[in-house]
């Protein structure tokens, strides 16, 4: 089964959200990050030009992430990109 675009945002925002709201992660979900972004930039498959943008911003995110030695911090130093991520994800799946 092939994951549609709206299927892989779904996940990015479920793995964001939940970040965001228990300040809380594994190695595993930023490798997670990084293939789901990897995938959608690849595939050409963003038309929300904000959310296009922020691709590369998500990727780095994820890549500091499986590398932290304190993911906590991490995503609280990171929060407000996080909602910003959050809100162009909501933007691009309404349309």
């Amino acid at each position: 089964m092939t994951l549609t675009t709206n299927h892989l945002l779904t996940l990015l925002q479920d793995i964001l959200h939940e970040q965001s709201s228990e300040l809380q992660a594994d190695v595993s979900e930023y490798q997670q990050i990084k293939r789901l972004v990897k995938t959608m930039m690849a595939n050409n498959s963003i038309s929300n030009e904000t959310l296009l943008q922020l691709l590369p911003e998500i990727y780095n995110y994820g890549r500091l992430g499986e590398n932290a030695q304190n993911m906590e911090e991490l995503i609280h130093s990171n929060k407000d990109n996080i909602e910003q991520w959050l809100h162009a994800i909501d933007e691009t799946t309404l349309q």
